[in-house]
């Protein structure tokens, strides 16, 4: 009979360490808190040019999305009008990612040594149960 991965580990090793690695990483994004300041007066991107910054906000790029909207509602195969909706949600989704904040709680001396050690021996325990055994038999 084959242990886990079909090798010749451990099955009860495979789910220990499954279990720990689970409950690890739980623990640890239950400590993350994420925060974003998006909002359509934010500014996601700033230019340089003639001498100043000039900053761009997700306001203005909503301008040559419902452009692009009505040119391609226009004429579907307008290629200009695909290119600037696309272009814009681009903006948009890098600009929304651009602007999310991760940030640990407080927390303990304790609880980040369960947090490590349940991660990380869990990850050994799951990568050493998918590691065959050799068993030596005396000649």
């Amino acid at each position: 009979m084959k242990g886990a991965g079909g090798t010749s580990g451990g099955v009860g090793q495979f789910f220990i360490g499954f279990i720990m690695m689970c409950g690890g990483f739980y623990l640890l994004l239950n400590s993350i808190s994420v925060t974003s300041n998006f909002g359509f007066g934010m500014q996601m991107y700033s230019l340089s040019a003639f001498g100043g910054r000039f900053g761009i906000t997700s306001g203005m790029i909503m301008f040559p999305f419902m452009f692009g909207v009505g040119m391609i509602f226009y004429n579907a195969k307008n290629i200009f009008g695909w290119l600037l909706t696309i272009g814009s949600i681009a903006a948009l989704i890098f600009g929304v990612i651009a602007s999310i904040r991760f940030r640990f709680s407080a927390m303990s001396a304790f609880d980040l040594i369960m947090i490590l050690v349940l991660t990380v021996g869990g990850i050994g325990f799951f990568l050493r149960s998918l590691k065959s055994i050799e068993k030596s038999y005396p000649d």
